[in-house]
């Protein structure tokens, strides 16, 4: 469960409702696995109040992993876009070692099953070029290694010849597919955001699909 708030007193509030019904109900939040974060806004206030959970102080984290992916404090999509480059990494070794001799049409049905899913990589929206270049060399040199291909050979050839989408045909693949479900969604706020022409997220979406490929 997550808890949004504007400010440190809202916050508080809605703990304090969270409290009230865990009592009713007779159920315990675990302390220890409840943080708290704060996303900036600027510079943002120097002295930041605790939030109290049943009488205890909730620990402040700049970063935390919820369902998978890496939130920071600062918003930012390095961390994880890393996550998923090493859990890549794993799945293409795995791959690599367990499915060296079979035939190169099971290893293409292979490497389509395990490697073009980049978990979350539709909210990837703040990040640095080498991060996202990292990544996108990580793709295609799994797919070499798979494939046991010349180290330099033409990704662009390479995922022709095997009809296999590149890496940014995958993330543009993926926003499509996640703004097709949020417009379709019946939540107000999901739907909202999906028609929010100004929004941040909005114009990084536009700007992936009608910019061209940068490496």
């Amino acid at each position: 469960m997550v808890l949004l708030s504007p400010s440190i007193s809202g916050l508080r509030k809605l703990v304090a409702i969270c409290e009230r019904y865990a009592l009713d109900h007779g159920l315990k939040y675990n302390v220890k696995k409840t943080v708290t974060m704060v996303f900036r806004a600027g510079r943002g206030p120097e002295r930041i109040p605790g939030v109290f959970l049943e009488g205890n102080l909730l620990e402040r984290v700049e970063r935390f992993r919820y369902l998978g992916h890496v939130v920071t404090e600062d918003l930012n999509d390095n961390e994880d876009i890393e996550r998923e480059r090493r859990a890549l990494s794993v799945r293409c070794n795995m791959l690599a070692r367990r499915f060296a001799k079979c035939s190169e049409q099971v290893k293409v049905t292979l490497f389509r099953a395990y490697c073009l899913c980049f978990y979350s990589c539709q909210l990837w929206t703040k990040y640095t070029r080498r991060a996202i270049n990292n990544i996108r060399v990580q793709y295609n040199d799994a797919y070499r290694i798979l494939m046991k291909l010349p180290r330099y050979c033409s990704a662009s050839g390479m995922f022709a010849m095997a009809r296999v989408p590149d890496f940014f045909a995958i993330i543009r693949s993926r926003i499509a597919n996640f703004w097709y479900r949020l417009r379709s969604s019946k939540n107000e706020i999901l739907t909202t955001l999906a028609e929010c022409l100004d929004c941040s997220i909005y114009k990084h979406w536009l700007s992936v699909h009608q910019e061209p490929n940068r490496k």
